[in-house]
């Protein structure tokens, strides 16, 4: 008679047939980010956590930001977030997109953290900031953050937010901002670099 097979050993081969991804070994992930191994391990457990498959889509990746943000509306956000991880336009985010971009979130340095913002805001990827992506951009914050978190906001105070900033960044009015610009006018300005930390701790 054979024997019975171990629960374990069942769920261990469940595990192996619905993972269609498997990152890249530690070692390497180690050396191209800023994180030890020990951390990758207890961030890779998370990651496999909340998606078994090894990937995620941006459903599941609006789903799990939302749970951060019960007060406000994240989706857009989260949808823009989304397509910042995705550095390869793939449609799905894998372990490793997910810790080069908290890497640089969490411990890159100040230029690190600004190509990346840079990045997240030049929403149609052509190398430029132009005024509307980034009044979507803080918009999208701002309906993330809810009514709860600015109790007397006013219907335009993004706009205002958005002409303060551009004004600054466009340095030769030419109404986009390039990646030079915008580096230049966040490191000298605090307002401007007070605004991303803010904006950096909602991601």
């Amino acid at each position: 008679m054979p024997s019975p097979l171990v629960p374990d050993k069942i769920e261990d081969e469940l595990e192996m047939t619905m993972v269609c991804h498997r990152p890249e070994g530690l070692e390497q992930l180690e050396a191209q980010t800023n994180f030890t191994k020990r951390e990758l391990q207890v961030l890779y457990r998370g990651f496999k956590n909340e998606c078994p498959s090894g990937v995620v889509n941006e459903e599941t990746f609006k789903q799990i930001y939302a749970q951060f943000f019960p007060h406000g509306d994240a989706s857009t956000y989260a949808h823009y977030l989304f397509h910042a991880f995705d550095t390869t336009q793939t449609g799905s985010v894998k372990f490793e997109d997910f810790v080069t971009a908290l890497s640089i979130l969490l411990r890159g340095t100040v230029h690190e953290k600004l190509r990346w913002t840079f990045n997240l805001y030049d929403i149609n990827k052509d190398g430029y900031i132009n005024k509307e992506e980034m009044m979507d951009i803080v918009k999208a914050i701002y309906d993330m953050m809810g009514k709860y978190t600015y109790p007397v906001l006013k219907e335009d105070t993004p706009r205002q937010h958005v002409d303060v900033f551009f004004q600054k960044m466009d340095k030769n009015k030419d109404g986009i901002v390039t990646l030079d610009e915008f580096l230049e006018s966040c490191q000298e300005d605090d307002n401007i670099m007070r605004s991303l930390q803010l904006f950096q701790n909602v991601m």
